[in-house]
């Protein structure tokens, strides 16, 4: 049974809506496999084209994910996938422990080339400056090395890091991207996530009396017969206290968590000793709490790729939250799994 055959039985059997554009992009994923994973002469009548990279953008909540999720579970061969902000941390974590400088990089991508054959990165994105910096070199050696990967990502390949600081120096990672990677855009009308959301009974709004007494009953009756204790979580010799820990269940506010010096891997951090987490007070933005924007961003983008299901008190509905300037199309992506990180079932 071809790719396509099989995507069609899997979305009758699952319910999901099947669209033109999405079997259009399957049958472009099959022609991609077979230049990079079919048989040697299949291989070589392809090898003047063979583009190792698989790059599908696309608006929030499209279906990208899914069927990107599709065509890596159909793959039979060692793979890895992997958010881009825990495999630069992983990255990073690998020079700093081996001490590895000059051939850091080289180490590292051998490293990756004995466990995987293809990385699949979802909801790709680069905010910042020292990985904008060092990609280049980084996927260049991920490329010489015959290593396959597919990206999912809200942001075409010339817009991303748009507007970042010296972003001149982005620039050769681009071109690696363009020479490397089928680019490809996924064209459906309305964001899935949000259509078939449930009650969104785990986002309050506005902050007031009201809300408060919902969100403190809800806390004491998923908390109860739970011990309150103070958790020190170590992230490289710093330490990073959660005040309000009870086996799992985590409370903060939002200042807690944005308005520090915070980034994506304390996030993981945090996100790997929770089961669920509760943010206080989340303020509307602009251009002069981007910054704070940013973090949350990250924060989500981390809560969303481990499944964890949360509680927000905000000073505004989900769909009136405003943005920045700068981070208004991420920010669509980040509202998008808003609403279902509050609305996933609570194991």
């Amino acid at each position: 049974m071809n790719l396509q055959n099989k995507f069609i039985e899997y979305c009758n059997t699952s319910n999901f809506e099947i669209n033109r554009n999405q079997i259009k992009i399957i049958n472009s994923l099959e022609k991609f496999s077979t230049e990079n994973f079919g048989t040697s002469l299949l291989k070589n009548f392809f090898n003047k084209k063979i583009k190792l990279g698989f790059y599908l953008h696309g608006d929030v909540g499209v279906g990208k994910t899914m069927l990107l999720n599709f065509y890596y579970n159909n793959l039979k061969f060692k793979k890895s996938k992997v958010h881009f902000n825990e495999f630069m941390i992983n990255f990073h974590d690998f020079i700093f422990n081996n001490n590895e400088k000059d051939k850091g990089i080289e180490n590292f991508v051998r490293a990756l080339q004995k466990k995987s054959k293809l990385i699949f990165f979802d909801e790709f994105q680069v905010t910042n400056i020292v990985d904008a910096m060092i990609l280049g070199r980084l996927f260049k050696k991920i490329f010489e090395k015959k290593i396959s990967v597919i990206f999912s990502s809200n942001i075409r390949i010339d817009n991303l890091y748009k507007d970042g600081l010296q972003r001149d120096q982005f620039m050769p990672f681009l071109k690696i991207l363009k020479e490397n990677c089928y680019e490809q855009e996924l064209l459906i009308n309305e964001d899935y996530r949000i259509n078939n959301k449930k009650v969104l009974n785990r986002f309050l709004y506005p902050i007031n009396e009201t809300t408060n007494f919902k969100l403190n009953k809800f806390f004491r009756e998923l908390t109860k017969n739970k011990k309150k204790t103070k958790k020190i979580i170590n992230i490289k010799g710093r330490e990073f206290v959660i005040e309000n820990f009870y086996d799992g269940i985590v409370k903060f506010n939002f200042e807690e968590l944005c308005n520090r010096n915070l980034g994506s891997e304390d996030y993981l951090k945090i996100s790997q000793n929770s089961k669920f987490i509760l943010i206080e007070n989340l303020p509307d933005f602009d251009d002069n709490n981007s910054d704070q924007q940013q973090r949350f961003i990250t924060l989500i983008d981390i809560i969303y790729e481990k499944k964890i299901p949360i509680l927000i008190s905000s000073k505004n509905s989900l769909d009136k939250l405003n943005s920045s300037q700068s981070l208004s199309q991420i920010f669509k992506r980040t509202i998008s799994r808003l609403y279902e990180l509050t609305s996933i079932k609570i194991i």
